[in-house]
């Protein structure tokens, strides 16, 4: 007979494996990817540096660097299979969902590239798989957001960064340096983050021995609900919604009292201001404009109505909040601010796949069942 144990709901500060990724440390307002600070990282080295970190365990050399970069380049471009298909997925639908898309586009290339299962694949393969999944992901979100516009999807050049890329891939235009690094900072701070509901999911699937596809797609499915990754644009609309100054106060109140979530404020493991929050908030004061001023002023006056009407929650702006000021500011539309986010969490999922793909366990936990007392009679 199984022995079970119970756990608090959503599995909350249960450790379920050992990692040698990173972590967060929610009451320090600290987290990091391998033993480097991952704010230290976002300030210092290029988003290629950092997915090299990742998957490699070290950081890379000069010609390390070289060669990944080099070889990053060709996996941008989509198989024709791919591209084929793209319109149909673009349009579908009254309501343009690009991480749906990408789900969708990702599976065709799995199935084009004759992706095998984790359990069948060396870890050369595997992390051939990855590498691909990672570097085509921009391109295909990109060239959903392009055709669903009316747009021509752009080719990806081999001669600018990967948020160069990225930029130049959604707006049409080579970006400007400030906007370039801008945009790689906050790729840069998001590639990973503990054990968050999608990356937890990715390693599930993972377990199963599954593809590095299917694990990917979960992921994605997981991070698309408003309470993981959908939140950026959301937290900007706040902004919008709130108009003026003068309107902060009783808007607040207002969904305090209807005990609604204030987007881009609180998290579930921060007890401190969210790193990530203070980083995006100096690169936006450093851009500067009537955005950013309105944005701090109200950040400054949601924090002071949260701390009286919840005493003792230390609720403060998180990553969301600041991100969604940034990438406005850089011209990213805001249909395409979830999936900016997707575009550099997909290392961070990858490389957890990858640690995952060496467990030869499965995960399996077990549920409470608190239904009707079996076993009843079956009804004639």
């Amino acid at each position: 007979m199984s022995t079970t144990i119970n756990v608090p709901p959503g599995l909350r500060n249960v450790v379920v494996t050992e990692t040698t990724l990173g972590d967060v440390r929610g009451d320090e307002g600290f987290y990091h990817y391998r033993e480097y600070s991952a704010i230290d990282l976002a300030k210092s080295k290029t988003l290629e540096d950092v997915w090299y970190l990742m998957f490699e365990g070290h950081l890379p050399t000069a010609a390390e660097r070289d060669r990944f970069v080099a070889e990053i380049a060709p996996l941008r471009v989509l198989p024709d299979e791919v591209s084929a298909v793209l319109p149909a997925i673009a349009t579908a639908g009254t309501t343009f969902n690009p991480l749906a898309g990408l789900r969708t586009a990702l599976s065709l290339l799995a199935a084009v590239r004759g992706l095998p299962p984790l359990w069948d694949a060396d870890q050369a393969r595997r992390k051939a798989d990855a590498m691909l999944v990672c570097a085509v992901t921009p391109t295909i979100l990109a060239a959903l957001y392009r055709l669903r516009e009316g747009q021509q999807p752009l080719e990806p050049r081999a001669d600018l960064s990967a948020a160069e890329n990225w930029l130049y891939l959604v707006t049409g235009a080579e970006p400007t340096a400030v906007h370039a690094t801008a945009v790689e900072h906050y790729l840069v701070s998001t590639v990973d983050h503990g054990f968050n509901a999608s990356t937890f999911t990715a390693r599930v699937i993972a377990s199963t021995g599954a593809d590095v596809v299917a694990a990917v797609a979960g992921a994605i499915g997981a991070f698309s609900g408003p309470l993981h990754g959908g939140a950026p644009d959301r937290a900007l609309a706040s902004l919008d919604e709130i108009g003026t100054p003068d309107r902060i106060d009783d808007w607040v109140r207002a969904k305090v009292s209807a005990g609604d979530r204030i987007m881009g404020f609180g998290h579930a493991v921060y007890r401190t201001e969210d790193p990530r929050s203070l980083m995006l908030r100096d690169i936006a004061r450093g851009i500067g404009g009537e955005l950013v001023d309105f944005a701090t002023t109200v950040e400054q006056r949601i924090v002071d109505v949260l701390a009286e009407l919840k005493p003792g929650r230390n609720l403060y702006a998180n990553v969301e909040f600041y991100a969604g000021v940034v990438m406005e500011l850089c011209g990213i539309p805001r249909a395409m601010f979830t999936p900016t986010f997707a575009v550099s969490r997909i290392i961070g999922w990858s490389a957890n796949i990858l640690e995952q793909s060496t467990d030869p366990k499965i995960i399996r936990p077990a549920a409470t069942y608190v239904g009707p007392q079996p076993p009843a009679p079956v009804p004639s």
